[in-house]
């Protein structure tokens, strides 16, 4: 069976610097970062306290008071993003089979503020002060549920979990239900809620923050000798995915289309990446000849990229080793856009691929800021703190995860 075109026809975000697709696009071509000091809660006993955290987040104008009661933040920020998607990609769904349509949506972490909540009140108050909604509010699901409810979605319905690859996971299995025919439309990417007193301190504890509390915009420095750590952060991105031939009979403006992605595992560590990047490698490997191209094609990658210091070398391994002198040249564009919204987790891919999309739509590509000194061994084209323009035909998003989680996906120009 030969497989169906699979094209992306609606953006939509959530992020730190705004959730205006366009608006925050030229803020990451500016070099703007979306990091600050964490205002939501008291972090006196945090030793990071800075984020990507969308501290103007009220649910308008999509949601309604009610609705958000009955959500967890991670829902909201994921249920407000598709909403966007929808009308940027001129949809209708009540002109659409709703069994053709579906939802495949990820989160690495889900509902913490709502466990929280709860676990709170259960221990200072009585069992039965637990709300009701605790449960349809904190399962990982509840990102891709409740967005199939708002547009009457019966087709496949997934929420994907893996960690920090958890969106990339998504947008890949969107890509293989309509490639394979199990539907012609899927809302997919990812959503996240974790910038929480329990989600930060978590991370703390693991000592994979940033702790350059005093000077929050350059905190996240992906490839720099001086990166500590990466700066967590919170939101959401979402995108149509569409048979291609479907979106071209309605007219829908199409951003790219996905013709590969690379799934792995390595198999080694819970946390750590593999030193090398093996598992990294053979994702971009597998993407790429999914895609039936070769590695010179591709212009631009946007990395995982978190500012750690063993993550961002081992990446670099990878892409040396997949790309070769296209590489170590500077003509393949390497932007680490977290250095600007800081780790959405496992929203990162959602977002990320929104920004591949629009850099093969307008041939800009963001900078990697904060990059002053490079570490030894990072001596890539990163787009170092300025933005490069290129004619982007082909492009990679990349996210890993713990557990050894490995995502590649390859767009195009259409």
């Amino acid at each position: 069976m030969s497989k169906r075109r699979v094209v992306i026809t609606g953006l939509g975000w959530v992020t730190s610097l705004g959730c205006e697709v366009n608006e925050v696009w030229q803020k990451l071509l500016a070099g703007t970062s979306g990091i600050h000091e964490i205002r939501r809660f008291n972090v006196d006993q945090h030793t990071s306290k800075i984020a990507g955290e969308v501290d103007f987040w009220d649910g308008k104008p999509h949601l309604e008071p009610k609705q958000c009661k009955r959500l967890d933040r991670f829902a909201q920020f994921g249920l407000a993003s598709a909403i966007d998607a929808v009308a940027d990609s001129g949809l209708d769904f009540s002109k659409e089979d709703p069994w053709r349509c579906g939802s495949v949506f990820g989160s690495g972490i889900g509902g913490i503020e709502e466990f929280e909540a709860g676990h709170k009140k259960m221990i200072t108050r009585a069992p039965d002060r637990v709300s009701p909604f605790m449960i349809p509010k904190l399962m990982i699901n509840a990102g891709a549920g409740n967005i199939a409810i708002e547009f009457g979605l019966m087709g496949p319905n997934v929420g994907t979990v893996t960690a920090c690859a958890s969106a990339g996971h998504a947008i890949a299995d969107a890509y293989k239900t309509i490639a394979c025919d199990e539907a012609d439309i899927v809302i997919t990417g990812g959503s996240e809620a974790a910038v929480s007193p329990l989600g930060v301190a978590c991370f703390m504890t693991m000592r994979a923050l940033s702790t350059r509390n005093d000077d929050p915009t350059r905190a996240s420095r992906p490839f720099d000798v001086d990166r500590d750590g990466f700066v967590i952060a919170e939101g959401a991105g979402c995108m149509i995915t569409e048979e291609y031939e479907h979106a071209k009979a309605r007219g829908a403006n199409i951003y790219a289309e996905i013709i590969g992605y690379g799934a792995t595992c390595d198999a080694g560590h819970i946390t750590a990446p593999d030193e090398e990047g093996r598992g990294a490698q053979q994702a971009m490997r597998n993407a790429i000849k999914m895609a039936g191209i070769t590695p010179e094609q591709v212009s631009y990658v946007n990395p995982h990229a978190t500012s750690t210091h063993l993550g961002d070398l081992a990446e670099t391994h990878a892409l040396k080793a997949v790309f070769g002198d296209h590489a170590t040249s500077g003509n393949l564009a390497v932007g680490a856009t977290k250095s600007m919204t800081g780790h959405l987790l496992g929203a990162s891919g959602g977002i990320e691929t929104v920004m591949t999309c629009k850099a093969i739509q307008t041939g800009d590509c963001p900078p990697t800021i904060n990059l002053e000194n490079r570490d030894e061994g990072c001596d890539l084209n990163y787009i170092a703190n300025e933005a490069q323009h290129h004619d982007v035909k082909y492009a990679m998003s990349n996210n890993f995860g713990f557990g050894g989680h490995n995502i590649s996906l390859l767009l195009a120009k259409i």
